[in-house]
C-alpha cells in the first residue's frame, strides 16, 4: 500500500493545527512546507495544496484570540485572512521561482456539473503551466457551511482529489495518524498503520475538533478517506511537523496511516455520488428494482416529490440512490404516477416520462 512509484498528481491538505503556532499562523512552517512541495514539483509531480488558515490569519490581524463561534465574525476573519494567507504562500514559493494560483470554492461550485467542469479545466491548465493551485473554501460567503464539519477542508481536500483524478491525498495534521483510541486521552492508544477500507467500526473511533480555529476532527478525516477511496486515490494521514514529511511519505516510509483505494469509479458517477441533493423523490419498489437493473426511472413509479429544484439537479431517490433529474420539481409533481401516454397528452410529445437514464444515477450502497 505504500509503494507510490506510479503517483504523479498529489493533493496536500494542510490543517489549521499544523499551520498554527499558538493563536497565530506560523509563517516559518509555511516556508518549510512550501520548500517540500517545491522539491516534489521539481521531481515532476503535480501538486495541489488545500490549505486551512484564513480564519486564523484574519483573527491574528484583528488581534483576536480563542475560538471564534459567531458566523459573521468567522466570515470577516476569513475575508481579512485569505489575502494574507495567499501572500505568505506567494512569497514562500517565489524563493523557488514557482507561481501560485488562488482557487476559492463553495459547495455549490462542486455540486453544479457545469461549474465543476469549468473548475476542473482551469486547474488542469494551471498544472500544465507549472503553477501550484492553492485551494481553500470561500468561507467569507459560505454561510451555510461555516462552523460545521460539512464545510471542513478535510472533506474539501478529498473532493478536490476526486475531481482532479489525483493519485494520492496527503493530509497533514497535528496527530501521527489514526489510532484505535484517542491518544490525547488514552496513553495506551495504538497507531493503525494501514487501513484497507473505512468501516463503521473505524468511524466510531472518530473524535471531535481539537483547536480554536479548526472545525474538523478524526471523523471528517475518515469521511475524506471514504471519498478518496471511491476515486481510486490513496490517502496518507500524517503529522505535518515531521521532518521532510512529504518526501518520506512518497519514498514509502511507514509514516502515519495509509488508507487504501478501490477501483476508480467513473468521474461523472463520483461527481454525482459526492454532490449534495437539492430534493428527494419517493418511488415505489418496482421503480427501485428497475433502476437497480439499469433501467430508466419513469414518472409512473413516482409517489411523491419533496423540495424545489430545477431540471438537471441532483436529487435523492428513497434515500438509496442519487440521480440527475430531467424534469424540475413542479413538472414532476404534475406527472407523478402517470404513464408516458398520459404525460404526452398533458404536456406534449417531447415529454416521454423518463426522469433519469441509467448513466445519470448512482446507488449509495455501491
Amino acid at each position: 500500500m505504500r509503494s507510490f512509484d506510479s503517483v504523479r498528481r498529489i493533493v496536500v491538505k494542510i490543517g489549521t493545527n499544523v499551520l498554527s503556532c499558538g493563536d497565530a499562523m506560523d509563517t516559518t512552517y509555511i516556508s518549510d512546507i512550501t520548500r517540500q512541495v517545491a522539491k516534489l514539483c521539481f521531481r515532476g509531480y503535480e501538486v495541489v495544496i488545500v490549505t486551512s488558515g484564513a480564519i486564523g490569519m484574519g483573527a491574528r490581524e484583528l488581534g483576536l484570540s480563542g475560538k471564534i463561534a459567531d458566523v459573521r465574525m468567522r466570515q470577516a476573519c476569513a475575508a481579512i485572512g485569505q489575502p494574507v494567507l495567499m501572500h505568505a504562500y506567494k512569497l514562500a514559493f517565489q524563493a523557488f521561482e514557482l507561481k501560485v494560483a488562488q482557487v476559492l470554492l463553495t459547495r455549490e461550485v462542486l455540486n453544479n456539473r457545469r461549474t465543476y467542469l469549468n473548475l476542473r479545466n482551469a486547474v488542469e491548465r494551471l498544472l500544465s503551466l507549472g503553477v501550484v493551485p492553492v485551494v481553500n473554501e470561500n468561507d467569507s460567503v459560505s454561510t451555510a457551511e461555516i462552523g460545521s464539519t460539512f464545510g471542513d477542508n478535510d472533506r474539501l481536500s478529498a473532493l478536490v482529489a476526486s475531481k482532479l483524478d489525483a493519485d494520492l491525498l496527503i493530509m497533514l495534521t497535528d496527530i501521527d495518524g489514526l489510532y484505535d483510541k484517542d491518544p490525547r486521552r488514552e496513553p495506551g492508544a495504538q497507531l493503525i498503520p494501514e487501513v484497507e477500507t473505512v468501516t463503521v467500526e473505524l468511524e466510531r473511533i472518530a473524535s471531535g475538533a481539537g483547536s480554536a480555529h479548526a472545525i474538523g476532527g478524526m471523523k471528517t478525516k475518515l469521511q475524506a478517506a471514504r471519498v478518496a477511496e471511491t476515486a481510486g486515490c490513496r490517502m496518507v494521514l500524517a503529522h505535518g511537523r515531521e521532518r521532510e514529511v512529504l518526501e518520506r511519505i512518497i519514498s514509502g516510509e511507514r509514516l502515519g496511516t495509509v488508507f487504501g483505494a478501490r477501483l476508480r469509479v467513473k468521474n461523472r458517477l463520483r461527481w454525482l455520488l459526492n454532490s449534495e441533493p437539492q430534493g428527494r423523490i419517493v418511488v415505489d419498489e418496482g421503480a427501485v428494482e428497475a433502476i437497480r437493473n439499469r433501467n430508466s426511472l419513469l414518472a409512473s413509479g413516482v409517489r411523491s416529490v419533496h423540495g424545489v429544484f430545477p431540471a438537471g439537479a441532483v436529487v435523492l431517490i428513497n434515500d438509496c440512490a442519487k440521480i440527475v433529474t430531467n424534469l424540475d420539481s413542479a413538472t414532476l409533481q404534475t406527472v407523478a404516477g402517470k404513464r408516458s401516454r398520459e404525460i404526452r397528452s398533458m404536456l406534449g410529445k417531447e415529454f416521454s416520462g423518463i426522469i433519469a437514464r441509467p448513466d445519470d444515477m448512482v446507488f449509495l450502497d455501491r
